[in-house]
């Protein structure tokens, strides 16, 4: 009965795999080009863990929901500015277009940034001070990323804001740009919207990268990430590195949250930044964790590889591909694609 019952199992698995390398190859470039997109979302939340662990070694899986609050928190500001979703701000022109791409952006970082830093100062600065293990700011993490969903399910549609902020997710949808085609690459369509994620993500990545490496900010985070206590003999604040740590990696997400918005406009919802936060982390994981343009590298691979899985294999697989990279990657490269920088120079 057990034997059969395997067999059974797995013939059904089996049967639920596709092999498709054609639809690759008839599909390559349009699936690199999307999934660049994607990538590049992934990227800009995975310097986020990756700036906060190379700075504490603390794994801050609440991120996913400061990424989430971010899209919220732009929903519900433009809302207040008398923002029409289902209107086509498009046809108002260009200028007004960029007005609202920017308000969102800085409404996004701002509640993204200062969710990050909240929750720096409440939930893992009281353990820092009482010296406590790293396994107690694992758990402390994974509690506050259920608190942060759990406030935006149930407490924010209480708050006097926009009547049309559900529960779940708002409604109508956000829709600020509408996608045009720009050019074609192999014959595959690029949209003005695919080139705003793509050149704004990697323009921020390289920005920070450029703090962290050439800045006199980065040198007091790369002191920290090496050695807290010779920094802060050397007059480096440790706490105020922290905080700013936090601030950056916060804001970064905010800004992750517009480029999101902006590729799937209806997906704004209280757990949408669960899966997307692991694949984040996969992504700092893949590239090198403390290692900025590592997280770069390998969210960029992680949104085109699991693209082209999910043709190969089947849709239904496109998150086994993603973390079936991750493992094979980390059989050969234990520290990513780049390896840790940020401490042994790690970020």
């Amino acid at each position: 009965m057990i034997a059969y019952s395997l067999a059974e199992s797995t013939s059904v698995v089996a049967s639920t795999i596709g092999f498709d390398l054609g639809a690759l190859k008839d599909g390559f470039w349009t699936l690199t080009i999307q999934g660049l997109a994607y990538g590049s979302i992934y990227a800009l939340v995975a310097v986020g863990y990756t700036l906060v662990y190379g700075v504490l070694r603390l794994i801050n899986f609440a991120h996913s929901e400061v990424f989430m609050l971010g899209m919220f928190g732009q929903y519900v500001g433009l809302m207040l500015l008398g923002f029409r979703p289902q209107g086509d701000v498009w046809s108002e022109g260009t200028l007004m277009t960029i007005t609202y791409l920017v308000l969102a952006g800085l409404i996004g970082m701002a509640v993204s940034g200062t969710t990050a830093v909240g929750l720096e100062f409440i939930a893992y600065r009281p353990l820092r001070k009482r010296n406590a293990k790293p396994l107690a700011f694992l758990i402390t993490a994974i509690g506050m990323s259920f608190v942060l969903q759990e406030f935006v399910h149930y407490v924010l549609p209480k708050v006097p804001t926009d009547p049309r902020l559900g529960g779940s997710s708002p409604q109508p949808a956000i829709k600020l740009v509408e996608p045009t085609e720009q050019f074609r690459i192999f014959g595959a369509s690029v949209t003005n919207v695919i080139l705003i994620i793509v050149l704004s993500a990697i323009g921020l990545a390289v920005g920070v990268d450029f703090l962290v490496n050439k800045t006199r900010l980065g040198r007091g985070i790369r002191s920290v990430a090496q050695d807290p206590d010779a920094a802060l003999l050397m007059g480096v604040s440790r706490e105020r590195i922290i905080m700013v740590t936090f601030l950056i990696g916060g804001a970064l997400a905010g800004a992750a949250a517009l480029l999101y918005t902006l590729h799937v406009p209806s997906n704004i919802v209280y757990y949408g930044g669960f899966v997307l936060g692991i694949k984040a982390f996969c992504a700092a994981v893949l590239g090198g964790i403390g290692n900025v343009r590592g997280a770069l590298i390998g969210g960029l691979l992680l949104g085109v590889m699991e693209n082209y899985g999910s043709v190969v294999f089947g849709n239904q697989w496109k998150d086994v591909v993603a973390f079936a990279l991750l493992i094979l990657v980390l059989m050969f490269r234990p520290t990513g694609i780049l390896g840790e920088k940020l401490g042994k120079a790690r970020v």
